[in-house]
């Protein structure tokens, strides 16, 4: 988390954790107001300034097409929540592939509502079959996922510093630490 800025909306609401580079980026064009800098001091040859932990947009950006998920192999395994949607397991991360519930060569697309997640040696067994030939179910149909701009921040906060987590739980509505 080191070297990141919280990137909240105008009306306050979490939108993503950017790199500080992108935060100054922000700021130098006009588009946000830091209201939070960090200790750390980020120099130049004409200029020294606090490093942004927290910025807010002036302008209000309405959650719409804008905020839809990507389709990439890590949001489908985030989608299923890194689990075989076969049998049920929860491997590393390195023994997850994504599968085509409809084979590639039976003209399955590759879209949300056609990949799952699933572990090697349930994607090996299925092969290029469906899951009714393989005689496989599978645990929940699969669909583009619909998740709003704060639910972006489920990221591991554990290691960053206590002033962020707090700053998190504050704006996405959680109580504070104690």
């Amino acid at each position: 988390m080191e070297g990141r800025a919280l990137l909240l909306n105008a009306s306050f609401q979490p939108l993503q954790v950017i790199p500080w580079q992108k935060a100054l980026q922000l700021f130098f064009s006009g588009k946000v107001e830091v209201v939070e800098s960090s200790d750390r001091t980020i120099r130049s040859v004409s200029i020294s300034i606090r490093m942004p932990v927290v910025i807010r947009l002036l302008k209000y950006v309405p959650p719409g097409r804008k905020n839809i998920v990507r389709f990439s192999r890590n949001n489908v395994f985030l989608r299923d929540h890194h689990t075989c949607q076969y049998c049920g397991k929860k491997p590393q991360q390195s023994q997850l592939t994504m599968d085509h519930v409809i084979p590639v060569v039976k003209g399955g697309p590759k879209t949300w509502e056609n990949i799952v997640t699933a572990c090697h040696s349930c994607n090996v067994k299925k092969g290029g079959r469906t899951p009714d030939e393989a005689q496989m179910k599978l645990r929940k149909p699969p669909k583009q996922p619909i998740w709003l701009p704060f639910m972006g921040l489920n990221i591991d906060f554990t290691s960053s510093p206590e002033y962020i987590r707090i700053l998190v739980k504050n704006y996405a509505g959680d109580e504070p630490e104690s």
